[in-house]
């Protein structure tokens, strides 16, 4: 049973319980509610990691109001704190450079709006202060126009680890319009952090801003109360201007309008009946339909038990069911759905026979991958069994250069057949090991370019797919190099999408992967997250330093990788231990403090605890850092 069109279902059956005073006008973004003060919630439901980034644009001009008090009450304070330009700061409130509010006074501060991953925000940087945690500067400082969830969410350290003096990033609160919102004449979204008294007719008011408006832009019903300290989008057909912030506010709106405040105000009786009797229905529906999930999936899972816990020596498989000799309905309306994307190929059997001649051993690369010539290009052609829908969908969303092609797919006789792009250098897994029995080696720069490449290509994947995916087998054989030596991430059979990023885990109790690049909060709980492929592509790097497998670096049953990362270090710098271990087939031709810099990153990923591992968009950028000074050291 599908469970997403099973709660789906669920969803719908709640909703109609509902009286039509409670239904939610259908939200351009969801209102963030009172989800902003549990900093431990990751669920993204209410917006509280941020505005999903589902605009006419990836990159806008945005405005929010903030309003003035000590430290942060002159233009270049509240400028620097916002990371906005204090000339646009001062133009746009009709001030000079050098001036300062009052306090409290509404100030409009531009900002950039783009698309981080899923999200929107404009990133500012903010330094520790003394009795500082994410909670406080979400709200206090930043004055709800950020959350500590938001907070956590981008910054490498645990909330209880934050030190005085330390920088971290801000994700600030911003949103651009959406397509329909475009076409009905709004050009901007302001970001309104909400104080106690104020209402949505009068800040609408305020703004020149339709009400209905403002209710759809943040999923709003003229019944539902909105809250203090919380942010409001105010759709704006021109930028805000300083007589909209220092004017007198408007009237007051007709009892009927939600005011803000710090708790729910009272209903009538007739309110609470029907929604005690649609909560009611709701609970009582979702708790059948969740018992008929729970004997279906639990009763069906233990049945898969042995094949789950079934491991190779070397490399651990998902096991697949034949689809049989004929396709089945599901296949066929798989391949009809393949053969709509202009990109994706459908080709007959007869026309991989004739590229690999008949599937020859001659041309049969490693395993079950074949080297094919169609239309006089190279292809690799991969035989499969089971299920590959989940790679094809994978696949076909994923456009990066760092990133393998799907170009095509066949089914014939029970099997899939996947037409990849070439790479005609192989896996890196024949290149980076002392003992390949080619005698291959790869100079520094060469190293250093592949490591860019595949850093950027899990980035790519971990940050800017939709949703973002987790890839789960990143080891030597999986990275491809074509004929520049340029790497390309393969074999996504294993991938899973993830709701959220750094820090952000789902459970299972399949444990698949390859031995040695597994980390160990998932081989001991079956914790998955992108610090997954962080840790693998860690112990990956450490084997392009030291040209052995990570299997055969760790001496004994107890001691692990980050163990023999940090041998590489004395108390004297670790130089000579360092040397020692560093591939040999470089020589002397590598930059000794470039290499230690690279250990360092090394440690960093194979640090125990998931959550003090670095983002992959970090270590792209220390990669990109590193690759810039090899050139220099090169020349």
């Amino acid at each position: 049973m599908a469970l997403l069109p099973l709660f789906s279902l669920i969803s719908t059956f709640v909703f109609l319980t509902l009286p039509p005073s409670s239904l939610v006008v259908l939200a351009q973004q969801p209102y963030v509610g009172l989800t902003t003060t549990d900093c431990t919630s990751s669920d993204n439901s209410s917006s509280q990691l941020g505005y999903s980034c589902n605009g006419l644009n990836k990159s806008c001009q945005s405005y929010l109001i903030f309003r003035s008090r000590s430290p942060y009450d002159t233009v270049s304070s509240v400028s620097a704190l916002f990371a906005s330009s204090p000339s646009q700061v001062a133009s746009i409130n009709s001030v000079s450079e050098s001036s300062s509010f009052s306090t409290d006074q509404m100030v409009i501060v531009p900002i950039t709006c783009s698309c981080s991953g899923q999200y929107y925000q404009e990133n500012a940087s903010y330094v520790v202060q003394s009795n500082d945690n994410y909670l406080y500067i979400a709200n206090n400082t930043y004055q709800a126009l950020s959350t500590c969830q938001a907070l956590q969410n981008v910054n490498n350290i645990s909330a209880t680890d934050l030190s005085v003096g330390e920088t971290i990033i801000v994700p600030v609160r911003c949103a651009c319009p959406k397509k329909n919102q475009s076409d009905a004449g709004i050009n901007y979204l302001l970001t309104y952090p909400t104080v106690t008294g104020d209402n949505t007719s009068e800040i609408s008011a305020r703004f020149g801003a339709n009400v209905t408006a403002t209710l759809e832009a943040n999923g709003l019903s003229e019944q539902e109360t909105i809250y203090a300290f919380t942010t409001l989008l105010i759709p704006m057909e021109n930028p805000p201007t300083s007589s909209q912030t220092t004017s007198p506010s408007p009237p007051p709106p007709p009892p009927s309008t939600p005011s803000i405040v710090t708790s729910p105000p009272g209903k009538s009786s007739k309110t609470w009946v029907y929604v005690t009797i649609g909560v009611l229905g709701g609970i009582a529906v979702i708790a059948a339909l969740g018992t008929v999930v729970f004997f279906k999936f639990f009763k069906g899972r233990s049945r898969r038990e042995k094949i789950d816990s079934t491991m190779a020596s070397n490399s651990f498989e998902a096991f697949g069911k034949p689809s049989g000799k004929k396709l089945d309905e599901d296949s066929l309306d798989f391949l009809d759905s393949i053969s709509s994307v202009a990109s994706m190929k459908v080709y007959k059997y007869e026309e991989l026979q004739a590229a690999t001649e008949n599937f020859s051993s001659s041309c049969l690369i490693k395993g079950s991958v074949y080297l094919g010539k169609i239309n006089g290009d190279y292809a690799a052609i991969k035989k499969m069994n089971g299920n590959v829908s989940r790679e094809v969908e994978i696949l076909n969303k994923i456009n990066h250069s760092n990133l393998i092609r799907l170009s095509g797919i066949c089914f014939d006789e029970g099997h899939w057949y996947f037409v990849y792009e070439y790479a005609v250098n192989g896996p890196l897994s024949e290149w980076i090991y002392q003992n390949n029995s080619e005698g291959r080696f790869l100079t520094w720069m060469q190293r250093m370019q592949i490591a860019l490449d595949v850093a950027t290509g899990l980035n790519y994947l971990h940050r800017f797919t939709t949703p973002p995916h987790v890839h789960k087998d990143i080891n030597g054989s999986n990275i491809l190099l074509d004929s520049e030596f340029r790497a390309k991430i393969a074999s996504l059979g294993l991938a899973r999408t993830t709701e959220g990023e750094h820090g952000e885990f789902a459970l299972t109790r399949h444990i698949v992967g390859t031995k040695g690049y597994m980390a160990p909060e998932y081989l001991e709980n079956g914790l998955i997250s992108v610090n997954l492929d962080v840790y693998a592509f860690g112990i990956l790097l450490l084997e392009m330093m030291t040209g052995k497998e990570v299997i055969s670096l760790c001496e004994g049953e107890n001691m692990q990788a980050y163990d023999v990362v940090s041998l590489m270090f004395t108390e004297d710098g670790g130089h000579e231990r360092l040397m020692q271990l560093i591939d040999p087939s470089m020589g002397e031709t590598y930059p000794l403090d470039l290499a230690i810099y690279i250990i360092r990153i090394i440690e960093s990923c194979l640090k125990k605890n998931p959550l003090d591992r670095p983002a992959m968009d970090e270590i792209v950028q220390s990669l990109s850092k590193v690759f810039t000074a090899s050139l220099a050291w090169e020349h």
